[in-house]
């Protein structure tokens, strides 16, 4: 259930809700916009509505029903776009932001020579795995905590914030010492005890679609993070196992205005996984951008046909700043900027 403020409600008429959402023993996540505040109620029934009568409140405007499984992440909890701050850069603002880097960090050269390059070519954040989760036992798993090292002196050479994924609730402290923002890969996008222990920390979460996920369960996973207290998540499309075998995955290009539509958290596109082919990058990046996409994942390596893993997806750094470059004026013309 969420609270609707009267526009201009004041302070003590706000704190009053609360106080009164508190005493019936139910969690309280404010939402102030530029016109109202919004109030949810985390753990309400139609019991607790009926018995608290929040509509003769002072202050109060109205109370809604979040009809949608996933209530935190629901558009209904909050009409305007949630814009997160990592750092100075904005992630769901009017600019897309553009976050590059490798697949995995191989070596101290290459990421800090990936981060200077990604960044000349117009990138805003710096990935890079330092813990890698692959299909087969036998492939490179990441340097592990030496590559997390690595990863914060690539940031402080550059300024770039970085993003590297962490796979266990046991990782979390240790990632957490060096990443700006968790990254949960698509084979954790059901890992509860993982999305629920990111909830209980204070750094952006990075959130990938399923490999054979649904819309509503990727926005479920959203929701065990904010349902926990932190609500600085971004949902990312990375395209979907289908019949289709001829692309790595199938990126659904339908999911990105579908997803502006239910939630107001922001949308990434990873055009890389999605199609698990370089060529094809660039056309999808421009695809996803025209849908509304807020942020761009892009895999770029300094010599993708060395690359210990993801290759084949992997721009060069003279073809993702010719991509960067071309996105401008895209952008530009469905209302967003660069």
């Amino acid at each position: 259930m969420i609270v609707v403020m009267k526009q201009g409600a004041s302070q003590s008429q706000i704190e009053g809700v609360v106080n009164r959402i508190e005493e019936l023993g139910k969690k309280v996540h404010l939402s102030r916009g530029e016109a109202r505040t919004i109030i949810g109620v985390i753990g309400a029934d139609e019991h607790m509505v009926n018995e608290a009568n929040f509509e003769v409140m002072d202050g109060v405007e109205r109370t809604m029903r979040v009809m949608q499984p996933y209530k935190l992440a629901s558009r209904d909890f909050s009409h305007e776009d949630t814009v997160i701050d990592v750092n100075g850069v904005k992630i769901g603002g009017k600019k897309v932001a553009v976050i590059a880097g490798p697949c995995s960090v191989e070596s101290r050269e290459m990421i800090i020579e990936t981060a200077h390059m990604v960044k000349e070519g117009g990138a805003d954040i710096l990935r890079g795995g330092a813990f890698k989760p692959r299909s087969s036992p036998y492939s490179f798993q990441g340097l592990g905590e030496e590559g997390l090292k690595y990863l914060a002196e690539a940031r402080e050479a550059t300024g770039l914030p970085i993003i590297t994924e962490v796979m266990s609730v046991d990782e979390i402290d240790l990632v957490g010492e060096y990443t700006d923002i968790f990254q949960v890969g698509a084979r954790n996008n059901q890992n509860y005890s993982l999305l629920k222990a990111l909830g209980k920390t204070t750094k952006p979460v990075f959130l990938k679609r399923g490999t054979s996920g649904t819309i509503q369960e990727l926005l479920m996973g959203a929701e065990y993070i904010m349902s926990n207290g932190n609500m600085q998540v971004i949902v990312c499309e990375r395209g979907i196992r289908t019949y289709e075998t001829a692309t790595r995955n199938t990126f659904d290009v339908n999911a990105l205005p579908l997803l502006k539509e239910l939630t107001h958290l922001p949308v990434c596109a990873d055009p890389a996984h999605g199609t698990g082919m370089a060529n094809l990058v660039p056309a999808i990046t421009k695809a996803a951008v025209a849908a509304g996409a807020d942020l761009l994942m892009l895999e770029v390596h300094p010599d993708p046909k060395r690359a210990w893993s993801d290759g084949a997806q992997s721009l060069n750094p003279d073809s993702f700043a010719k991509l960067v470059n071309e996105l401008g004026p895209l952008a530009q013309a469905v209302g967003r900027s660069l």
